[in-house]
């Protein structure tokens, strides 16, 4: 890795932590109809705002020992979690795409999956407000950036492989009589966007590999017991996670199915 790669991960990495501690905002009032910018944020239990140095993701909620300052309260550990993992989700993009114009794009588009992963997984809800959204800045972003880089048949091929999911999946839920919600057709759009710009293979291993971790993962939480037969499991999550995997080995996986 050279220097400059390595000076755009770490910052990347960095503005992840931060980004992450907005997902989290995001994430939680969203679904409640909040502003996600007023008021700041405060403490759940004592409603006290929460200063400025305890707001620094990871570290305060180390320094705090996972409690609140003013009520000792305990502050779940899901939020240095999330933006631990953003953090890293963050720097993968340059250690994937290279230095490329479209690093912002894509930096938006884990961002945003990220909020709608904890949405769904918290309500099973992929909620407009954040979706929607998600979808227009991602492909300014996306477009703006395959410009810069020249590469503008990439991105009229990650349109087209966004119709291509959206259909597909709505196929798919029409067929299924309410085995998949619309939240997830609609999801179907920005994955399918971000997926096929890498590649049609790409957009492959995002679609096939949402029912393949879908599979996985409902078979596991119906022999551990925590869902049973009539429960309802978000599918969401399982989309987002195989575009993820999409993002990070899908030349690898292409290739090795090709073989």
């Amino acid at each position: 890795m050279d220097s400059t790669t390595l000076l755009v991960t770490i910052s990347a990495a960095l503005f992840g932590l931060i980004a992450g501690s907005f997902v989290n905002v995001v994430a939680h009032r969203v679904p409640q109809d909040r502003s996600v910018v007023r008021p700041g944020s405060a403490c759940p239990h004592c409603d006290h705002p929460i200063r400025p140095r305890d707001n620094i993701p990871v570290v305060s909620w180390v320094l705090l020992r996972g409690k609140c300052r003013d009520c000792a309260a305990p502050i779940s550990a899901r939020y240095p979690i999330v933006e631990a993992l953003t953090a890293v989700l963050f720097a993968s993009v340059p250690l994937s795409l290279g230095l490329a114009w479209v690093i912002p794009a894509y930096l938006w588009y884990l961002g945003v999956t990220m909020a709608l992963n904890l949405t769904d997984l918290d309500h099973k809800r992929i909620p407009n407000r954040i979706l929607f959204p998600g979808i227009a800045v991602g492909a300014v972003l996306l477009g703006t950036g395959a410009l810069l880089d020249g590469a503008m048949g990439s991105f009229g091929r990650g349109v087209a492989g966004a119709a291509v999911y959206f259909v597909v999946l709505l196929v798919v839920a029409l067929v299924a009589r309410g085995g998949f919600g619309f939240g997830d057709v609609k999801l179907a759009f920005l994955l399918g966007m971000f997926s096929a710009y890498l590649g049609w293979g790409h957009l492959a291993v995002a679609g096939v590999g949402a029912f393949l971790v879908g599979g996985v993962l409902a078979l596991v939480l119906l022999l551990s017991g925590r869902r049973g037969r009539k429960d309802a499991i978000p599918f969401g999550p399982s989309m987002i996670l195989a575009a993820w995997i999409a993002l990070w080995f899908g030349d690898q996986i292409v290739e090795w199915w090709l073989r």
